[in-house]
């Protein structure tokens, strides 16, 4: 039945998808596949009627291979956005959103880095060294589909900033990047865990204030 909306998988040929329940699905004759990339048009399609909305995992990641949905109804939608693109009030709302975008990704920077550096908690004298990291790890965690944790919605900030700060720190003062893991089920998790508690023991000596010859920093030598 076409008389709905649904999630489905590719299927065997560029005419069939698979359902959630692992139905086979022939494409209806009059539909088209209307390609990801325009947002504007994709969601107006899939508000218009029916539609089969096709993703596909890749690796972790699940990505959206487009909308099947009357061929009549995207090319209409179509015609009637590109038009609605060209006028001046259009692209005055664009205007404005963009600058609420901007004003809100700010903000979200600066609460960010707040955040971390209140988790990095360094004794007083390595105020300047825990004002820098702030700024580094915000920087590397908080760019608009960057897809790191500082994106996510789903724990609260403070846990964002810890999970921020362990992944920055394993990437840059550990040799994990270079590191040939076992392509065994749970292995990476497991060298993830040993690399985030010496990284918590290197926060802890900061933290403490005890004495950190300058040459032999790991966090500024990481800094710079």
């Amino acid at each position: 039945m076409t008389d709905q909306k649904r999630i489905v998988k590719p299927g065997r040929d560029s005419r069939t998808v698979v359902s959630e329940s692992g139905e086979l699905l022939r494409v209806p004759d009059s539909w088209s596949l209307l390609k990801p990339g325009d947002a504007g048009v994709t969601r107006r399609v899939k508000a218009a009627g029916p539609s089969w909305t096709v993703k596909a995992k890749r690796g972790r990641r699940v990505i959206s291979l487009g909308v099947w949905a009357e061929a009549a109804t995207i090319e209409r939608v179509t015609a009637e956005f590109e038009q609605e693109r060209s006028t001046d009030a259009y692209a005055k709302k664009q205007r404005s959103a963009k600058a609420r975008r901007q004003k809100a990704q700010a903000e979200y920077v600066d609460e960010f880095e707040s955040t971390v550096f209140e988790f990095l908690a360094f004794e007083a004298r390595y105020r300047a060294l825990a004002e820098e990291l702030s700024k580094a790890v915000a920087a590397h965690a908080t760019p608009v589909g960057s897809g790191t944790v500082a994106r996510t919605k789903r724990i609260p900030v403070q846990q964002r900033a810890e999970a921020a700060v362990i992944a920055w720190l394993r990437h840059q003062t550990t040799a994990y990047d270079d590191m040939v893991i076992p392509r065994v089920k749970g292995k990476r998790r497991e060298v993830r865990r040993m690399l985030a508690k010496k990284s918590r023991l290197l926060l802890e000596v900061y933290r403490s204030g005890k004495t950190v010859d300058p040459q032999n920093c790991i966090l500024r030598q990481a800094l710079s």
